[in-house]
């Protein structure tokens, strides 16, 4: 993999967060060809201590002149500071992987799992944008289904960890949890959005809203697993309805995805055999030994895991699915960090 045996110049921005503490770790993990690592973050985080392979580096507050020098910077500090310094590190020779919003649906901008649409990089203007972290492991299970049968009608419903929310949302789950277990009145704080008029528990309940309300009736995490299915995936016209759900428990995304696929007579055996042949999916199915995978299982593994493959009982060409895996890991950092294994691979940078 590595075109350049000393490595490259890599800024992580957002170092301090939950994902880009996870992006330092498979960074590490994965052994990706640093020869010169700097963290970033905004002024509040600035000063924070981290260890990267056995060495100390000191956060340093993002600003434009930051990415002098910079190869490739991958940003996950929110959409307001991607839009703010994004093109600043790009006009100083950065390709920029993007793990927030903020571009996601920019045309001129790929949107990328490089399991499902590798090739979108090469398009590439200095942004690469980092899909939700949902949409890629649903997409990541629906490409191998779409290449060998056609699809033709996608329906997800999720069930998405508090650590999507952040640090501080799984802070909240801890501290609420203990309060409902000691008899306490539960105060929440954040969630369902932090931003928003009205907040609900999530310990021992579940919250049928992730991000705001759009004029539709559908939440914004709801349209982006909508849009971004259709870009990632080519298929601008494929029918794709989001209920988006959050759970009290820390890690891993699971989603119950309903697809109708264009084949006639496919049985739930061929699915198995298209999904366990893909790259990046583990096939845990089997229901005489209650083998499928849950979030506790996922957490912690690179991999999209799926269970539960069944076919409608009303409609031939309909099938269910089970779809798993670690919504800090594959959903944000491990694919970030794929991308910019495949710029390398594809002697992009």
């Amino acid at each position: 993999m590595m075109a350049n045996q000393q490595g490259y110049n890599v800024a992580v921005v957002g170092a301090t967060g939950a994902v880009g503490q996870k992006m330092l770790e498979t960074l590490e993990n994965k052994n990706f060809p640093i020869k010169q690592l700097s963290l970033l973050s905004s002024s509040r985080s600035a000063g924070t201590k981290l260890n990267f392979k056995g060495e100390t580096y000191t956060v340093q507050e993002a600003t434009p002149e930051s990415f002098e020098g910079i190869q490739v910077a991958l940003f996950s500090a929110g959409g307001s500071v991607s839009k703010k310094l994004a093109d600043e590190a790009v006009k100083r020779g950065a390709v920029v992987v993007d793990n927030t919003s903020a571009f996601r649906m920019d045309e001129n901008v790929p949107l990328v799992v490089p399991e499902v649409n590798e090739e979108d990089i090469k398009e590439h203007n200095g942004i690469i944008a980092n899909p939700n972290c949902s949409t890629i492991q649903m997409v990541a299970a629906l490409k191998p289904i779409q290449e060998q049968y056609g699809l033709s009608k996608v329906i997800v419903s999720t069930y998405q960890a508090v650590s999507g929310a952040g640090n501080a949302a799984t802070e909240e789950l801890r501290s609420q949890t203990q309060d409902f277990l000691d008899g306490e009145e539960l105060k929440p704080e954040l969630l369902p959005v932090a931003g928003d008029k009205n907040h609900y528990p999530i310990a021992f309940n579940a919250l049928p809203q992730i991000d705001v309300f759009q004029d539709n009736g559908y939440t914004f995490e709801e349209m982006k697993m909508i849009n971004e299915t259709k870009k990632i995936m080519h298929a601008p016209t494929l029918p794709v309805a989001a209920t988006c759900v959050r759970l009290p428990f820390f890690t891993s995304h699971a989603e119950s995805v309903y697809v109708e696929i264009d084949k006639d007579d496919v049985q739930v055996a061929d699915i198995q055999q298209a999904l366990s042949n893909a790259d990046g999916i583990v096939l845990e199915d089997d229901p005489s030994t209650q083998t499928y995978p849950t979030p506790l299982s996922a957490a912690g593994k690179s991999d999209v895991f799926v269970g539960r493959v069944r076919k409608d009982l009303d409609n031939p060409k309909g099938f269910h699915l089970w779809v798993v895996s670690d919504n800090l890991l594959k959903g944000a950092a491990w694919n970030s960090v794929q991308i910019a294994e495949a710029l390398v691979k594809n002697k992009l940078i």
